[in-house]
């Protein structure tokens, strides 16, 4: 099986390709889907995580084939969590794609952890976006939810940092549990953020049910478009808010990926 891969359905939006470089995560987020996608049991998914057995030795071989599309780290263990090898094997992976010429997105709820790979991030040039998973302004939401990773601050300031450096950043608000936490941190970091990715929450404990996703969809547009950030709908938003008007790029996921 090749560790470079086409994602699928939801996850799609988010990148042609994608490497998932550890199949655990230590941030223990309720709302997860990846136990249930791995078939194994959350107390064994939320650890401290080992490399996946070869694969940089697979990567290596597979990025002289590979397709010059965005490949982003990674929708199934977080490749700034904490783990057994201190991320070196997501170090090895960069430098990998970085001599293969090839454009890299990272998603992370890792923090500032992340910024120890930052000597690499510059030699990617325009072809490399860092973001962060965005979902509580306060902390007492964060912790409850997600409380292995870091705090919504350190997400902020990993953010303002990589774009004081010159690094492109992103930042995905999905899931959306609490609207107005949402929107706030939106505004925190208008200064940081070049592009928005917005989702909401699905078929967890019922919250969907009980949010107005118009509302929340055109106060994100309104925010959004009067602050000049481009920012992208997920599908799943756009169909729960049919009566808000997108347009161009807000509804094209590939036009935020670099390449």
């Amino acid at each position: 099986m090749s560790v470079i891969y086409e994602p699928k359905g939801k996850a799609r939006e988010y990148s042609p390709q994608a490497l998932n470089l550890y199949l655990q995560c230590s941030h223990r987020c309720t709302y997860c889907y990846a136990p249930s996608a791995l078939q194994k049991a959350r107390d064994y998914y939320f650890n401290s995580s080992s490399p996946r057995k070869g694969v940089i030795e697979s990567l290596k071989k597979e990025v002289t084939k590979a397709k010059k599309e965005q490949i982003l780290l990674s929708f199934i263990g977080d490749v700034y969590s904490k783990t057994s090898d201190n991320n070196q094997t997501t170090r090895q992976a960069l430098e990998v794609l970085l001599e293969a010429k090839l454009p890299v997105a990272i998603l992370t709820k890792g923090g500032l952890n992340c910024l120890k790979d930052i000597d690499l991030f510059k030699q990617f040039g325009e072809h490399i976006q860092i973001g962060a998973t965005l979902t509580f302004s306060k902390d007492k939401d964060s912790i409850e939810y997600e409380s292995g990773a870091v705090l919504p601050a350190e997400r902020i300031e990993m953010i303002k940092q990589l774009k004081e450096n010159g690094i492109k950043t992103f930042a995905s608000f999905e899931p959306v549990i609490i609207p107005a936490q949402s929107l706030e941190l939106m505004r925190l970091g208008l200064k940081y953020i070049d592009v928005y990715k917005v989702g909401k929450i699905n078929n967890f404990q019922g919250i969907d049910k009980t949010i107005d996703w118009t509302k929340f969809l055109k106060n994100t547009v309104d925010l959004l478009r009067e602050n000049e950030k481009p920012f992208y709908i997920k599908y799943d938003l756009r169909t729960a808010a049919p009566s808000v008007k997108l347009f161009g790029n807000e509804v094209l996921p590939d036009e935020h990926c670099v390449r």
